[in-house]
């Protein structure tokens, strides 16, 4: 049972490398076999079990990855010497945002650079999505732990209590948090985050948590919007997802002198890519882009 799982494992990295090398899995399992005919060496240790590397094989991986790396630092240096921006440029954003605002500039950044290979990946977990495959970039709205990774704040982006203008004059809307309970609430459940409780400062500095039973909810930030819009009731959303409908009046802000903690958006950067040109200018493009009009 067990060598059956190993063999398919196996089979299952093979058909991985083939795809990602763009030849036959067979081919792939070969390789390493002709590697070691030629180095005279063992790098993989074939006995029961899934496959390791020996301590040659280990060695072997770790010199090839920092010689690579050098490789790539070069071909950078030289394109960056050039004014070219060009290689490849993996990117992680959250559905909603990303949809939104990273998905367009990324296109006009390619656009304007076709040496460019942009590759964008949306995620309902960008943070969890970092530990999967490769990136360069991750772009993250809200607050987030000492992961020790260099970020970059791109905006300013305030949590905001909206409604629309149709549901304030059915229902009137609430001046202060204990007004909150006789109204329609809905709430986003994107992750574990504890959604029906929102930490409030009034304006005198008063601080609140307050705690709301709501009655409609949804994993996609951009659907509670939609039903805010259609007059659903109150919910907490980001100002990047709002400020068009607030400016155009489709909606209004609820108890605008009482704020929750901001979530800024931000971007982090890998601290395994190797820092480019490409990298540099496609950052300073998200913040000089997003951070344009994002302000009610």
């Amino acid at each position: 049972m067990a060598s059956a799982r190993a063999r398919a494992s196996v089979a299952t990295a093979s058909a991985a490398a083939a795809r990602a090398l763009g030849v036959t899995p067979p081919a792939v399992s070969q390789r390493p076999a002709l590697l070691e005919d030629r180095l005279r060496v063992r790098l993989l240790d074939r006995g029961r079990g899934p496959l390791r590397l020996t301590a040659e094989g280990a060695y072997l991986v770790e010199r090839a990855e920092r010689i690579l790396g050098e490789v790539e630092r070069l071909a950078d240096d030289m394109s960056a010497r050039a004014g070219r921006i060009e290689g490849p440029l993996h990117v992680i954003a959250p559905f909603g945002f990303g949809r939104r605002h990273v998905a367009p500039i990324l296109a006009r950044f390619g656009s304007e650079n076709p040496g460019l290979c942009p590759m964008l990946k949306l995620s309902e977990d960008p943070v969890g999505a970092m530990n999967e495959g490769l990136w360069d970039v991750l772009i993250h709205v809200g607050r987030l732990p000492d992961l020790r990774i260099t970020q970059r704040k791109l905006a300013p982006n305030r949590r905001l209590l909206v409604a629309s203008a149709d549901y304030a004059r059915r229902h009137g809307l609430p001046q202060s948090p204990a007004e909150v309970a006789a109204h329609r609430v809905g709430v986003v459940r994107e992750n574990r985050a504890d959604a029906s409780l929102w930490p409030l400062t009034g304006p005198d500095g008063t601080d609140v948590n307050l705690r709301v039973q709501p009655v409609f909810g949804c994993n996609d930030g951009e659907v509670l919007r939609a039903w805010a819009l259609d007059g659903f009731g109150i919910v907490e959303r980001s100002e990047w997802s709002v400020v068009e409908d607030l400016r155009a009046g489709r909606l209004l802000r609820v108890m605008p002198d009482w704020s929750l903690p901001d979530a800024d958006i931000v971007a982090l950067l890998n601290p395994r890519s190797v820092r480019s040109l490409r990298i540099d200018q496609f950052v300073t493009r998200l913040a000089a882009e997003i951070g344009r009009g994002l302000r009610v």
